[in-house]
């Protein structure tokens, strides 16, 4: 609301403002998709239009308030959204025009009575009989209890449970009220997702308290094999974590374990500078293992001279790896200097290389035109700084657009 982040009670009552979104979108995004929704276009008084699209980029959103048309659904898909909540549009007619795996249907509700424009009208209908009509019309609902938003007075299992059954295998995520990190792991236990505002705006409960409640270990020490990995899937190695090094880990954003052998928190890279920053923190699909992508600086994660604990990476990463560490000690006058700092020379090869691939007929010369190209590709990306997963991350973002090119 008013371009900054803010929590209501009830709907109405503006109980705080946590300012800037950018920052929190950073900080939660690490452990899930975020939900962002613009109280000022759902109530008909304004649109934070340009403040969510700078948050696309930061984080995996979710993004709801005023959409009501399918093209407004489309024109926040193609913006780069996971996914759009629809509140009053939900309609079958509505959903119908979109992609089922994109949209999340937002059901607000008090004491049980679906309620509209931000939380003020009530409509006569009832949750459980939305949830039966368009599930099969979406990927999740968002249940919102708003007499209880804001509140911190947790939720009704007997609720939950009735929406659950009304929504069949549909995704649900329940939001309002939810206070600690035992009623998180209760909801996670029931095949659904938590929402979680005022508490984590408040301090009283932590991101880390959140992720960790949702975990469970059959192991006879209680840690959880937390694979490591880079932005790019690629596995750096396999450590534990528990609850302790999984807090260090979130609230300081760099990566820490818990070292077996020695029985203390490992902060990875604290004295060799082979730092890890974090990306995020997801769980496996029985919520027993853990992967943390990060990003590595330094030679790599192992405590070996090599890039990965299952020894160096190979083809395009480890070209990367290469152009970037020559960017710093090509020798002068050497063929990749020379690359790197004569922006002619560089664009003129990759014309010529281009040009030769589209030329190429026989299978083996397109293999190898293709390699002359990423190779001259990867130059130009090294030269500049920018690594290729960021390359791959506009790719994504282009993948999610709706509207394609004719």
């Amino acid at each position: 609301m008013d371009g900054e982040a803010v929590q209501l009670i009830g709907g109405k009552e503006k109980a705080l403002s946590a300012g800037d979104p950018r920052p929190l979108a950073e900080r939660f995004g690490r452990v899930g998709e975020i939900a962002v929704i613009d109280l000022d276009a759902a109530l008909g008084q304004g649109s934070n239009a340009n403040v969510i699209r700078d948050l696309l980029p930061r984080a995996r959103c979710r993004v709801g308030g005023g959409i009501r048309s399918v093209e407004a659904a489309i024109e926040w898909l193609d913006a780069g959204a996971d996914k759009v909540i629809l509140g009053t549009a939900a309609t079958p007619e509505v959903l119908s025009q979109l992609p089922a795996e994109r949209v999340m249907v937002a059901l607000d509700s008090f004491d049980g009575e679906i309620v509209t424009h931000g939380w003020t009208k009530g409509t006569g209908d009832r949750v459980e009989d939305k949830l039966a009509e368009l599930r099969h019309l979406c990927a999740g609902f968002l249940l919102t209890f708003v007499e209880r938003e804001g509140r911190m007075t947790g939720t009704d299992p007997d609720t939950l449970g009735r929406y659950l059954n009304a929504a069949g295998d549909t995704r649900v995520t329940f939001a309002g009220g939810i206070s600690s990190a035992d009623e998180i792991g209760r909801i996670h236990a029931l095949g659904a997702d938590a929402q979680v505002g005022m508490a984590l705006y408040q301090g009283d409960l932590s991101v880390a308290d959140a992720v960790v409640a949702c975990l469970r270990s059959d192991r006879a020490d209680g840690m959880w094999p937390t694979v490591v990995t880079n932005r790019r899937g690629q596995a750096l190695g396999l450590a534990y974590s528990n609850s302790e090094s999984v807090e260090a880990t979130i609230e300081t954003g760099e990566a820490h374990y818990w070292s077996r052998s020695r029985n203390e928190l490992w902060h990875k890279g604290a004295t060799s500078g082979a730092t890890q920053a974090m990306v995020s923190v997801d769980l496996d699909c029985d919520s027993d293992t853990i992967r943390f992508v990060v990003e590595q600086t330094g030679r790599g994660f192992c405590h070996e001279p090599q890039t990965s604990c299952f020894g160096d990476f190979d083809g395009i990463a480890e070209l990367e790896r290469r152009l970037h560490e020559r960017v710093a000690s090509a020798p002068e006058g050497s063929y990749t200097k020379r690359l790197f700092d004569d922006r002619e020379l560089l664009a003129a090869k990759l014309m010529e290389e281009a040009a030769e691939l589209v030329d190429a007929d026989e299978r083996s010369d397109i293999i190898h035109e293709a390699a002359d190209v990423l190779f001259f590709v990867m130059t130009r990306l090294a030269a500049e700084g920018i690594p290729l997963d960021a390359i791959e991350r506009e790719l994504d973002r282009r993948s999610k657009a709706v509207t394609r090119r004719d």
